[in-house]
């Protein structure tokens, strides 16, 4: 009985959440985070139970519910995950979670924040769930506007924002207001980076809704459905094409490929903890996860066309960001190219279409979820505690810090790729997969693992070793449950699944098969297709 429900519990406990958060004062501060935890464990407890009940012998889409929201547009309310979305929901549904408790001591509109959080938890899952391209589309909008609130209101400016506040333009103008310092790429206000996110994620989504609208229009059949679309749509494969190129556009810069991913690290470094870790670990992941079950499922035959394309261009986010993460000097800006850098990965893997390389780039997917959401927790916990991200500021946090210093290694060793983590796992996939069709491409991303590593070792020897910095005497280390659960939690899963990820694996296979073999009968149709004789001959003139 449950299970006919499952999604819906999943899905609309944060939104119950939210909204009884509305009827609470912010000075019930108990009140608000009991209410916090409470709903945003049901989702997590249930998220965890829709891994483990995933069938895996019968594979496909399950725990599928539907409700007609509009007949005569077509629209209708479909929930269902398959091998790919189930893990994705866990990770919204964890990060979320661990988000709670890793901005307990916010004094600033507290229950705003959790009302945000709360939203942009259930609007992640809603993408991961939604089997309707109207309303995968709208949680997708939905996910954007949290974000915007949580940098403009919550966030920090950037290093060098408040140093410019005393110079003053001929004009009579803070030089921190003027054009020139808005468009400088690393000195900027967090409204500059709460805007830049916005921008770029929604004009992407502007593109994407018009290969949405040319799908809707041309597949002949009034639906938005997505499993109807792909068994009974009649779109041509010049059609295909140009809404494969829409939809990959449209949310290409969400997953922060080059060259739309430079609104990315602005916006980790100015977001708060929590914030970060939904940015980093689910909402970028909707780019490549709305690629894969837009552009995969329904294009495969332009899918085989375009994709060599990304191939290259991941190589460029791999080895870019590795280089430019390497010449930061801030905690999050290191960690926000370091993530840049990782989607490029995972694009590789997706690129090389087959088994091996998608289940590890899905794997991947939610194994950065939770190397990111860990990293950038530390780095909000060390940041409230020290008021600064300049790494060189900081030194021989171990001596004050040792929980919080095994917990960043721990992080920054599953980031690189260190065995025992889950991403390791995943790269291995993505270069076993990905040698049999790009060779080349592979070659330079395992170079690009060295370069994390440079830049992984060189912070965490210059933030947590050697002598303290007297100015850091006063810093605390997380002791009690609260400041531990959420770091506690991400290593668990980050360890657990890297040791054992078969469960992951077998779930995620029985996603990527169907896809794969659409993908399969893809390479067939465009291979007939540029035959002539072949293609009047398929098409009944015989």
């Amino acid at each position: 009985m449950i299970d006919d429900y499952l999604l819906s519990i999943i899905l609309f406990a944060p939104f119950v959440g939210a909204t009884l958060l509305f009827f609470v004062s912010n000075q019930q501060r108990d009140l608000v985070k009991g209410i916090t935890v409470a709903f945003s464990a049901i989702s997590l407890l249930f998220s965890i139970y829709l891994l483990y009940h995933f069938d895996t012998a019968k594979g496909g889409f399950q725990f599928v519910q539907e409700r007609v929201w509009s007949e005569a547009l077509g629209i209708s309310f479909i929930l269902g995950v398959d091998g790919i979305g189930t893990p994705m929901v866990l990770a919204s549904a964890l990060l979320m979670f661990c988000g709670v408790f890793v901005s307990w001591h916010i004094a600033d509109r507290q229950k705003e924040f959790y009302i945000n959080l709360l939203v942009l938890g259930s609007a992640t899952m809603g993408v991961y769930m939604s089997l309707d391209l109207f309303f995968l589309f709208f949680f997708y909008e939905l996910s954007v506007i949290p974000m915007y609130l949580f940098i403009a209101i919550w966030g920090r400016h950037t290093k060098g924002y408040k140093d410019m506040s005393g110079y003053v333009t001929m004009g009579g103008d803070s030089k921190r207001d003027s054009p020139a310092f808005i468009l400088n790429f690393n000195k900027n206000s967090k409204e500059y980076a709460a805007m830049k996110l916005t921008l770029y994620l929604s004009l992407g989504a502007v593109i994407a809704l018009l290969g949405i609208l040319l799908v809707y229009v041309n597949s002949g059949l009034n639906t938005f459905n997505i499993i109807a679309i792909a068994e009974q749509g009649a779109l041509t494969l010049g059609m295909k094409e140009a809404a494969f190129l829409l939809i990959f556009i449209g949310f290409a810069p969400i997953a922060a490929i080059f060259p739309f991913h430079s609104w990315s690290p602005v916006g980790y470094a100015a977001a708060p903890p929590a914030a970060s870790m939904m940015h980093a670990g689910v909402l970028k992941k909707l780019g490549h996860f709305t690629i894969i079950r837009i552009c995969f499922y329904l294009f495969p035959e332009a899918t085989v066309v375009w994709m060599p394309w990304v191939a290259v261009l991941c190589i460029i986010n791999i080895l870019y960001g590795g280089l430019v993460a390497f010449l930061q000097k801030d905690t999050k800006f290191v960690i926000g190219y370091s993530s840049v850098g990782h989607m490029g990965y995972i694009f590789l893997g997706l690129a090389s279409l087959n088994m091996i390389s998608l289940t590890g780039a899905v794997f991947f997917l939610f194994a950065d979820a939770m190397a990111m959401g860990l990293l950038f927790a530390l780095a909000g916990y060390i940041y409230n505690q020290s008021k600064t991200m300049d790494i060189p500021s900081l030194g021989g946090l171990v001596h004050r810090m040792p929980f919080v210093t095994f917990c960043f290694v721990v992080g920054a060793a599953a980031s690189f790729g260190l065995p025992g983590g889950m991403n390791f796992v995943g790269e291995i996939m993505v270069f076993m997969g990905a040698w049999e069709v790009y060779p080349i491409q592979t070659i330079l991303a395992a170079l690009g693992v060295t370069i994390t590593w440079a830049y992984y070792f060189r912070m965490t020897r210059a933030m947590f070793f050697g002598d303290l910095n007297p100015a850091m005497a006063h810093l605390k280390d997380a002791r009690g449950m609260i400041d531990r659960l959420p770091f506690v939690l991400l290593m668990f899963f980050i360890l657990f699944f890297g040791i054992f990820p078969g469960k992951f694996i077998t779930v995620i296979e029985k996603g990527i098969s169907p896809i794969l073999m659409r993908i399969e009968t893809g390479i067939s149709a465009t291979a007939v297709a540029k035959q002539p004789g072949l293609k009047a001959k398929a098409g009944g003139d015989s």
